[in-house]
């Protein structure tokens, strides 16, 4: 009969407990940190906020100036809406007109 003794080693137990804690070690830090991660999802979130804002005020301008080219578009041109576009982009009034800057 055959035997084999083996030393039992202190350090081969220790093997697999610290490559375990080292792979769970690294996947955790990159789960809060990294660019994915929950750090990463709040900075992707604020950016979301930021630029929906700006969309919608973006939005705003866009149905203004929409509804003013409908106004000057829609075959019957207005008078007051060409006068005031033309005085506005000339930088001219008449004379007994007060002109009030905001």
């Amino acid at each position: 009969m055959w035997t084999k003794h083996h030393k039992k080693r202190r350090f081969g137990r220790l093997v697999l407990p610290a490559i375990t804690v080292a792979f769970l070690s690294y996947f955790g830090y990159h789960s809060i940190h990294g660019d994915f991660g929950l750090e990463g999802m709040e900075e992707f979130e604020r950016q979301r906020v930021e630029r929906q804002a700006r969309l919608d005020v973006l939005v705003r301008q866009r149905q203004i100036l929409e509804k003013e080219v409908a106004l000057m578009s829609d075959g019957s041109l207005e008078r007051d809406m060409l006068d005031e576009k033309a005085r506005f982009s000339l930088n001219l009034s008449r004379a007994d007109e007060i002109v009030i800057f905001h």
